[in-house]
């Protein structure tokens, strides 16, 4: 259940998490194995089992302002008191300031959403899918392996557009730029601009394959 609409603000506890950045709609397994996180956690358990995903970047040693909350459908305890989770993506949110530090942080957020279009968006979001499903094609003939899309993608354009971004591997700084953003019709055109250099990629790779063989 998403967050209301209605509650624009709000304290919430926040859960840095280095080059992880949380979608909307899309699961996160976790593995809480520290201290204060173990704290964290059992006080959530208590109360409306949510909590704030912001993304670290190790190398600049910064944390991102705007974040995913995250919703616990599943805790499995450990003996140790470690615990086993499953969380799911529903509200994005900016932080206003941080409200305290220890154990944990807790910050003052901001709920955001997407701006109404003042497009049909259906469009872009079948070319996107298009080259997403191109993509994983030429990956499969690639690898010589067979590589399945689900078939029940989301069709309405915002929640593809999430699902594509967090799909996307070993690019944080992308994926949190793509998260940040306000416009669903700005970041499909960006997917697709990143799909489109992909898929030119493994063409040209394809194609040097083909006359290798």
């Amino acid at each position: 259940m998403a967050p209301s609409s209605s509650i624009a603000v709000r304290e919430l506890p926040l859960f840095p998490l280095p080059d992880v950045v949380l979608f909307p709609g899309r699961p996160l397994p976790l593995h809480i194995f520290e201290f204060r996180y173990r704290i964290m956690m059992n006080t959530i358990l208590e109360s409306d089992r949510r909590f704030g995903v912001l993304m670290f970047d190790p190398i600049q040693g910064q944390i991102a302002k705007v974040g995913c909350c995250a919703e616990i459908v599943h805790c499995q305890r450990l003996p140790d008191d470690r615990m086993k989770m499953l969380t799911l993506g529903q509200q994005r949110f900016r932080v206003l300031e941080y409200v305290r530090e220890k154990p944990y942080r807790v910050g003052l957020v901001q709920w955001i959403e997407d701006r109404p279009p003042n497009e049909d968006l259906q469009p872009l979001a079948t070319e996107v899918e298009q080259l997403l499903r191109n993509v994983v094609h030429l990956s499969a003939k690639l690898s010589d392996r067979q590589i399945d899309l689900r078939e029940d993608l989301p069709t309405l354009p915002v929640e593809l557009s999430y699902w594509v971004a967090s799909n996307l591997y070993r690019v944080a700084s992308e994926q949190q730029s793509l998260l940040e953003m306000q416009d669903t019709a700005e970041r499909l055109q960006r997917e697709a601009e990143i799909l489109s250099s992909t898929l030119n990629h493994l063409a040209a790779r394809t194609a040097l394959k083909d006359a290798l063989d």
